[in-house]
Parts: C-alpha cells; structure tokens; sequence
C-alpha cells in the first residue's frame, strides 16, 4: 500500500479566529472556505505540501449527532481535550516563540520529553491542543 495523508479534521467554534491563527500564525494557507447552512468549514494546509489539508469545521455538525453528543463536545473543546495534532519543524525553538507572540495559550515550553521527541504545546482558537515536534 502507498498511503499519504490527504484531509485531517479539527473542530472550530470561530472560522476568522482559526483562520488568523492557521494562516496567520503558523503559515498556512487558505485552500477553501465554503459556507453553508450558517456554518463555515475552511480547509488550510503547509504551502509546501499541497496534498495535505487540514479542514476546519464547526463542532458536531453531522446531523446524526444527538443534542447531548453536542453538549458533551463543546465541553470537551472549553477544556481542550477533544481533538490534537502534532506538527514538526526543524526549528522549534524559532517557532515556539512566533507562535507564543501571536498570544496563543501556551500548554508547553519546548521541553525535551523522555521519550525522545522534543516539542512545545499550544491551544488553538477552539482550544485543540497542538504540539509541535522538533524534527530532523
């Protein structure tokens, strides 16, 4: 098998918000954003990787979603446990401190982790936790 990731999704409760801190912050750029029944999804993505896109979309937006799912989602994302994604640069310290002057909530300072990975952790808009990892 030859797989690559193509789409990834993260939850959003303010489209411009995201918008500023994934085009903004950390650069990427704004592929598509499609409004539709009151709600806003936007697909971002590393310019230099254009096959890979992350879509931001409004919270518990599949209609099979009960009331109650939707309740508990949005109480996951005020406390920052729903949804993560990990990213890599080769210069985090560089990048740590971008991100942190834009005013984002930082999780974690660079820290060299016991299992071998060095990285930082920020809270996006919605409250996603975001980790990025120094890479090679």
């Amino acid at each position: 098998m030859n797989l690559t990731i193509h789409w990834t999704f993260l939850p959003h409760n303010d489209a411009d918000a995201s918008l500023a801190f994934y085009r903004d912050t950390l650069g990427f750029e704004l592929r598509n954003d499609v409004g539709y029944g009151g709600k806003r999804w936007l697909t971002v993505g590393p310019p230099d990787q254009p096959g890979t896109s992350i879509v931001l979309e409004p919270p518990a937006a599949d209609p099979g979603i009960t009331e109650d799912e939707r309740r508990t989602i949005a109480e996951m994302m005020a406390k920052g446990t729903y949804a993560r994604l990990v990213l890599g640069t080769s210069d985090l310290d560089g990048t740590f401190e971008k991100v942190q002057a834009s005013g984002a909530e930082v999780v974690q300072e660079p820290t060299q982790q016991p299992y071998g990975v060095r990285d930082c952790a920020f809270r996006d808009p919605a409250g996603n936790l975001i980790r990025i990892n120094e890479v090679g």
